[in-house]
């Protein structure tokens, strides 16, 4: 598998945040806890036809997405509950809702725990895309997809608190789990995706490199080339833009 690479970038990448990319494109090539990687390719091809769809462009423009019925432009053969969680979560994500969600889990195509792992895939190929787009260098090519069968792995803490799929609580990261939320705390944004484990720990890989480690975040006189405060203000920009609903 060819690896990521940022040799022509027309700025210097850092090597953590290479190391990080390289990672999350190994990872996606596998098989998850629910999803086999060939799947788990698949929806990084379907985070990048969500673009170019035609339904997602009317959707968008609307002002309901749930006026508009028809098919998506799709780029594999995934469920076609999964193909909607991809294409509104990339296209659409500030008009989402818990009623949207009961839908979709109602269809029966898709488990809770699918859609958990989905949305993490979804996150960590948006953000390798996005920075490629920051830097004017065309996408990554797609990984091939490695063999491989789904762990079916489920934390038998999870529990339905306040999100609209169960979550580890706070407290209860421990054993396998021990390792999510080390330094004793820990943000909902982060435990909503706690019901596939794995999908935290690359959640928590890249924001490391974009962003900040949960062992940094506390502390307001961190920095890299920016300073905190100027990190802060690009990253609350960032979230209105996207309307981070948040």
């Amino acid at each position: 598998m060819a690896e990521i690479s940022y040799a022509t970038a027309p700025v210097p990448v850092r090597a953590d945040l290479l190391a990080a990319h390289r990672r999350a494109w190994q990872r996606l090539a596998r098989a998850g806890n629910w999803w086999t990687g060939a799947e788990r390719v698949a929806m990084a091809a379907e985070v990048r036809q969500a673009r170019h769809c035609t339904l997602c462009t009317e959707r968008k423009t609307a002002l309901s997405p749930y006026a508009i019925e028809g098919a998506h432009d799709r780029a594999s053969t995934l469920p076609n509950a999964a193909i909607d969680v991809i294409h509104r979560v990339t296209t659409d994500p500030s008009r989402l809702t818990k009623a949207w969600f009961e839908r979709i889990m109602a269809t029966g195509e898709l488990s809770d725990a699918q859609y958990v792992e989905i949305i993490g895939e979804v996150v960590a190929v948006v953000s390798i895309d996005s920075f490629c787009w920051g830097l004017g260098m065309p996408l990554h090519p797609l990984p091939e997809p490695e063999p491989g069968e789904p762990s079916r792995y489920r934390p038998a803490t999870a529990v339905h608190e306040a999100a609209w799929v169960p979550m580890i609580p706070v407290h209860a990261a421990a054993g396998e789990e021990a390792d999510l939320w080390h330094v004793g705390r820990t943000a909902n944004v982060i435990r909503a995706l706690s019901l596939v484990p794995n999908a935290v720990r690359q959640l928590l890989d890249l924001s490391a490199a974009h962003y900040i480690s949960m062992e940094n975040f506390m502390d307001l006189t961190w920095g890299r080339s920016l300073a905190r405060a100027q990190m802060e203000l690009i990253a609350g920009r960032v979230s209105a833009l996207r309307e981070c609903f948040y």
